[in-house]
């Protein structure tokens, strides 16, 4: 099971980015992806989740409204288009996968999860 996270870059605040998730090795159908984020300093926070089976999404409340998550499950990709963003959302972005399972649908807790990206670094900074 590998992820590969890439699409992180330096963007002025307001402005926006689309991070990608990329399984490689197994299919994601049957997994819940998450994405986390640690800002320097920081402990690991839990971002959003997407259910491969489904498309069903979850956010954390910090991006609520600016972040969007969304899947497509042929090229077996996650995405996240990260709009409006702020200085507060400088950090390295995860991906992670844990297989799916609707009664602890979203997980939040990143020892949850069993499989991780390398992490892409997104700072907000004019």
């Amino acid at each position: 099971v590998q992820l590969q996270a890439s699409g992180g870059g330096l963007v002025q605040p307001g402005g926006s980015l689309r991070l990608s998730c990329a399984g490689s090795g197994f299919t994601l159908d049957r997994y819940e992806i998450g994405w986390f984020r640690q800002a320097p300093g920081k402990e690991r926070e839990w971002v959003s989740s997407i259910s491969m089976r489904d498309g069903t999404t979850y956010y954390a409340d910090s991006v609520k409204g600016r972040f969007t998550v969304s899947r497509v499950n042929v090229k077996n990709t996650v995405y996240l288009q990260m709009n409006s963003l702020e200085p507060e959302d400088t950090a390295v972005y995860y991906c992670a996968a844990e297989t799916y399972y609707s009664g602890s649908f979203p997980s939040v807790q990143a020892m949850q999860y069993e499989a991780w990206g390398q992490g892409t670094l997104v700072t907000v900074s004019s």
